[in-house]
């Protein structure tokens, strides 16, 4: 994956975790930072980016969606099944970034979407077997593993789209692809 491709997915789930209310403003103009860094570039990147963190809990609602947008990438309202496998996805990362503990990733996906979340089902009911771990015949590391392998099934797709410049969804301003 290029550092392009990886800022442009750590955009992406920062504006998720942050229209899910998991983060804060100012660490979605971090990202917006890193994206620069990395190569990126549009103007409303650098609008958002360009946010103090004083200015971010006012303007990042506005400045975020034409951002994304101008980059190919998706902002999800916070309802609908969409948004919830965004941020699904997005905390599966952090817990493959080594940001969250396996537990930690159950625990909120449980918290968040109960069972009612079909691509999240399988954390749900690890979540569950965390709670019985005294009465049941499995440890903490065989749950923890389990839980790292759906981690990367939730991780592994979709893709942010590299286009053959090398510069994920630069030049397709306007067009919104689902994730």
């Amino acid at each position: 994956m290029t550092s392009t491709e990886a800022a442009a997915i750590a955009l992406q789930d920062n504006a998720a975790l942050w229209s899910a209310g998991e983060i804060t403003a100012s660490e979605v103009v971090d990202a917006a930072c890193d994206a620069l860094v990395a190569g990126l570039d549009t103007p409303g990147l650098r609008i958002l980016a360009a946010c103090t963190r004083a200015e971010a809990d006012y303007d990042v609602h506005d400045v975020l969606p034409p951002a994304l947008q101008e980059l190919g990438l998706t902002f999800h309202p916070v309802a609908g099944e969409a948004a919830q496998e965004a941020v699904a996805r997005a905390l599966a990362r952090r817990l493959l970034a080594d940001d969250l503990k396996p537990w930690e990733l159950t625990f909120r996906i449980h918290q968040r979407y109960g069972h009612e979340l079909p691509l999240t089902e399988r954390l749900a009911e690890l979540d569950d077997e965390y709670d019985i771990l005294e009465c049941g015949d499995r440890t903490v590391d065989q749950i923890d593993a389990e839980v790292t392998a759906e981690a990367r099934r939730l991780a592994a797709h979709p893709r942010v789209p590299t286009e053959p410049g090398g510069i994920p969804g630069v030049g397709d301003q306007g067009n919104s692809r689902s994730r």
